[in-house]
């Protein structure tokens, strides 16, 4: 079911068929050097997810770039009391990348956040190294919150990483 347009994108829910595509998009190595998943992803255990995960707390949408499924976004920790929740994007299909659909579909899914949910705050952590993500972030209007010192230990080289949060509110 499609949640929400814009241009030449949907936003349509996460199903159970999408699964083995955000398995291959997550294990490519194009597309996880930012991302913090326990790699390789296996289909059963993302099964697994897709059936405990708690949808009243999230919404998890497939981008489609005309028609066709091109990358995951999303909001998870969905906090109605407060009014916020955090957001996330992969693009996975890599020759979808650099062509603007992010900044799409971003815009699309702030858009529903603030409208229809009716949240007062989106918020985010990238990789202080993540620099094509912080620019997508920082020209849709997302303020940097704070930066992060050591934030997360990487296990495949042995590294802390530095972390920055950045958040848009409703009046922006």
């Amino acid at each position: 079911m499609i949640i929400i347009s814009y241009e030449d994108i949907d936003l349509r829910e996460f199903e159970k068929s999408d699964i083995p595509q955000k398995v291959e998009w997550i294990n490519n190595p194009l597309n996880n050097q930012y991302l913090h998943y326990d790699i390789p992803l296996k289909v059963d255990k993302t099964l697994q997810w897709f059936y405990e995960k708690d949808n009243s707390r999230r919404m998890d949408c497939i981008i489609e770039h005309k028609g066709k499924p091109v990358g995951l976004i999303g909001l998870i920790q969905i906090d109605r009391i407060n009014s916020k929740a955090e957001y996330y994007i992969t693009i996975g299909e890599t020759q979808y990348k650099h062509k603007g659909i992010a900044t799409k579909a971003t815009k699309a899914i702030l858009n529903y956040a603030f409208s229809n949910l009716k949240l007062h705050k989106v918020y985010l952590t990238v990789d202080a190294e993540n620099k094509q993500a912080i620019q997508l972030y920082e020209k849709i209007g997302f303020k940097r919150e704070g930066y992060f010192i050591d934030d997360l230990y990487r296990s495949k080289n042995g590294q802390y990483i530095d972390r920055i949060r950045y958040a848009v509110v409703q009046r922006d």
